[in-house]
């Protein structure tokens, strides 16, 4: 009896030690490691299409993860750009804290780099140029939209990533970066830039006269936290100004904030559906604009390639609710939407997709872009609103046969 006694407790101190051994590592995680833990928390619980999870034994990955060497933020970074690549989704990524504060910066007004927005290509992962911004060093070296950037200082964008890729053209002013570029209709070649601050002046607005009438122009770049009042501010100048009828330009608009974009649409649109987004749970929650506007007018809108995300909320809501006309060629087709989350004291973030969104028809434009109502001829012009815009031009002209009665 005493001899079985001993054996059973032998066995339950076995255990003991067995379930204390198996825990250990779970009260020893440093903190690179609870990083890596708290990042797949949150794409695990926020990601759009959770059954992707299911193919790429998302689980494992977590454990893979922590399996390897990571005794600093940089071994924690590395190992969370690993274990998130499997998804798929170029778009959700780890941020590193300088690229995190670059991108919030962005929303708020100015950049210093090379003013290159950039973008992926689903059908191969190719690093492109979605927009170069006006002002910018790029646009000043006719870099235009869907240029391919193949190289930044000799390293291949592909081994980059499309976020490594951004980081490395943003630097301190007066340094230089070279860039192996393929533009969409030319030879692969090198182009030097100089780094500086780009002050991004999302909203431009003026008057034209245009063969007797009073047309205005608002061109939006890009969907910061300050643009929705400055464009209630230009198209009440505009108004005040006398003006029969308004181009509005998108052009090389790559997006930013979806609030931002809802809320011009909201300027432009009487109580007409937006979007309607989609999340992860199936559920479909329909944006509408309020009633009541800040300009009614006549107005066309013009697209390009470098049209994308929120500004393609806003252009495929002016099309769908026969608000606009839009004019130009196709745009980039990005209908996924991002959230930003902070990672906590090491100022680190995620950039996590959690809804794919449709315009009011019902249109699903991922990878398809938005087909103009009227595709204006080759070349593009390199600088919308600049001297010499044949695009712009013929807008005006025909926002003035709009306003001008059949005879």
């Amino acid at each position: 009896m005493a001899q079985r006694i001993r054996q059973r407790a032998w066995a339950l101190l076995c255990s003991l030690l067995l379930l204390s051994w198996n825990a250990a590592p779970a009260w020893a995680l440093n903190d690179g490691q609870q990083l890596v833990v708290e990042s797949w928390r949150l794409v695990n619980q926020s990601y759009v299409d959770p059954d992707r999870f299911d193919t790429i034994h998302w689980k494992r990955l977590r454990q893979k993860a922590l399996e390897r060497s990571i005794q600093s933020s940089a071994d924690a970074y590395d190992a969370i750009d690993w274990m998130l690549a499997p998804i798929g989704d170029p778009y959700t990524r780890l941020l590193r804290p300088s690229d995190f504060t670059a991108l919030k910066a962005s929303t708020q007004g100015s950049v210093s780099g090379v003013g290159l927005q950039l973008g992926i290509r689903q059908d191969d992962t190719t690093v492109v140029v979605i927009a170069p911004l006006e002002g910018s060093p790029a646009a000043e070296a006719g870099i235009v939209s869907g240029t391919e950037l193949v190289r930044v200082d000799g390293t291949a964008t592909a081994e980059l990533g499309l976020e490594s890729t951004a980081a490395r053209l943003r630097g301190t002013e007066g340094t230089t970066v070279l860039l192996e570029i393929k533009p969409p209709e030319g030879r692969a070649r090198e182009v030097e830039l100089q780094r500086r601050r780009v002050d991004l002046l999302p909203v431009r607005q003026r008057l034209i006269e245009h063969d007797g009438h009073r047309l205005g122009y608002l061109r939006i770049t890009q969907f910061a936290e300050p643009v929705p009042q400055q464009v209630a501010s230009a198209l009440n100048a505009l108004q005040e100004q006398g003006i029969e009828g308004l181009v509005l330009d998108l052009r090389n608009n790559s997006g930013g904030l979806v609030s931002a974009g809802l809320a011009v649409a909201d300027q432009l649109l009487d109580g007409a559906p937006i979007v309607e987004t989609r999340n992860r749970d199936g559920f479909s929650d329909p944006q509408q604009a309020n009633r009541g506007l800040v300009y009614g007018g006549p107005m066309l809108t013009l697209v390009n390639g470098g049209t994308a995300s929120a500004s393609e909320i806003l252009a495929g809501a002016l099309q769908d609710d026969e608000r606009s006309p839009l004019l130009g060629s196709r745009t980039f087709g990005k209908g996924l939407i991002q959230t930003l989350i902070g990672l906590g004291g090491d100022g680190s973030g995620l950039a996590v997709t959690v809804a794919r969104y449709v315009t009011p028809s019902g249109r699903d434009i991922q990878n398809l872009g938005i087909e103009p109502d009227q595709r204006l001829p080759e070349p593009e012009p390199l600088d919308p609103g600049g001297t010499g815009d044949a695009w712009l031009s013929q807008a005006l002209d025909q926002l003035q046969r709009q306003l001008e009665p059949t005879l």
